[in-house]
């Protein structure tokens, strides 16, 4: 078996050098393929980041929504009434309001669009700061940034910020001032600016109706367990003691997030799509390589190589092309990678990019499997022409 490999490997090795160039060529082809996959699925990282990443890294287990609202947090209304009665409820450790809205951020250059999320200081909700502390009271007029709005524009703790929103028929501007700066918290694909609830709630945007009314509303309650293995029975009684609410997991809100699970399964099968499309590319040039080398093979046969040896040497050539390919490609990837401004919402996660670049390394031996069938099955004396 070894002797097998070895020429195996001496004969794959040793052409692939003689025809550098062809080989090449098709290393390209896989390179620009990988290019495309690690994109796709850097893509697909970073629109579902910047839609699940406030939500996915809460310190919580549960949402509660108002009843029938489809987990829907835009389509969620709760008062604070629901959230004393929550806080009583056996097995909660903490719970606290999220508002969430969208303003602009007013900048000298332009407007930039955000999140403003509004949340109770020192309860769930509330994101730890990298930078400067935590909001000091629910009236005060005082914000917390993410780091991407820190980014895009270069605002620092201590500075103030001017929002802009539309209350009834007119643009209101509030001044607030940066005591903290967190990590990156997008929401909805939008930078995040965490304020006071109650400052929230007089600086979101408002209908005419609302204008004038003074009880804040939330949209959903974020909750904490004491035993985060009791979320099965915490959600039970929940809605058994606490009226016209429903519950959800962190995972189940993020997949309720709109758009988020069309968009995901539409970039996975774009991304699986090219991956087959790799496999019929990389299957036809094998098999073309085979139809014209007929006569090679039926020497190294006449000459006493065995099917084994032709097969490997096949799998070997197929398997160093792809390696050169992916290499290739990944660098690529890395090169473009670094000249890609924030605002393009691209992420590339090690685990995702490492099972990218396994499935890819596989589309090389898989389409070249009919073509080492097709050399396996090569009779010397036909390939000669010595036999009719």
């Amino acid at each position: 078996m070894g002797k097998n490999l070895s020429l195996a490997g001496y004969l794959a090795v040793k052409e692939v050098w003689r025809n550098r160039g062809r080989f090449l060529l098709v290393s390209l082809v896989i390179a620009l393929i990988t290019l495309l996959v690690l994109f796709i699925a850097a893509l697909g990282e970073g629109l579902g980041n910047g839609n699940r990443e406030y939500i996915s890294k809460l310190d919580g287990e549960l949402l509660v929504y108002q009843a029938k609202s489809e987990n829907l947090i835009n389509a969620s209304r709760l008062g604070r009434d629901r959230l004393a009665s929550i806080r009583r409820v056996e097995g909660v450790a903490d719970a606290g309001m999220l508002g969430t809205a969208s303003a602009n951020l007013v900048l000298p250059e332009e407007p930039l669009k955000i999140a403003i999320l509004g949340i109770e200081p020192g309860h769930m909700g509330e994101p730890q700061v990298v930078e400067g502390r935590q909001l000091s009271t629910g009236l005060a007029d005082e914000v917390i940034i993410d780091s991407n709005t820190a980014y895009r524009t270069k605002l620092t703790v201590g500075q103030n910020i001017t929002i802009r929103t539309t209350q009834g028929t007119r643009d209101e501007f509030f001044t607030l001032q940066i005591v903290g700066i967190t990590d990156g918290q997008q929401y909805s694909l939008q930078p995040s600016v965490f304020l006071p609830f109650n400052t929230w709630d007089k600086v979101r945007p408002k209908s005419e109706a609302e204008v004038n009314l003074s009880n804040p509303i939330a949209n959903v309650i974020i909750v904490k367990l004491d035993d985060p293995e009791q979320v099965e029975v915490v959600q039970q009684r929940i809605g058994a003691q606490v009226n016209n609410v429903e519950t959800a997991t962190l995972k189940q809100a993020i997949q309720a997030l709109p758009g988020y699970s069309a968009q995901q399964s539409t970039l996975n099968t774009q991304g699986g799509f090219t991956l087959f499309i790799g496999i019929l590319v990389i299957g036809g040039f094998f098999q073309i390589q085979i139809l014209q080398k007929v006569a090679q093979i039926g020497v190294l046969k006449a000459i006493g190589a065995s099917n084994p040896v032709v097969a490997w040497a096949s799998v070997i050539q197929i398997i160093v092309v792809t390696i050169i390919g992916v290499a290739i490609g990944g660098l690529l990837t890395f090169a473009f990678s670094l000249f890609f401004p924030p605002t393009v919402p691209i992420v590339f996660n090690g685990t995702t990019s490492a099972l990218a670049l396994f499935a890819l390394l596989l589309i090389g031996p898989l389409g070249g499997l009919v073509s080492i069938r097709y050399a396996t099955r090569i009779e010397p004396l036909k390939a000669l022409g010595l036999s009719s």
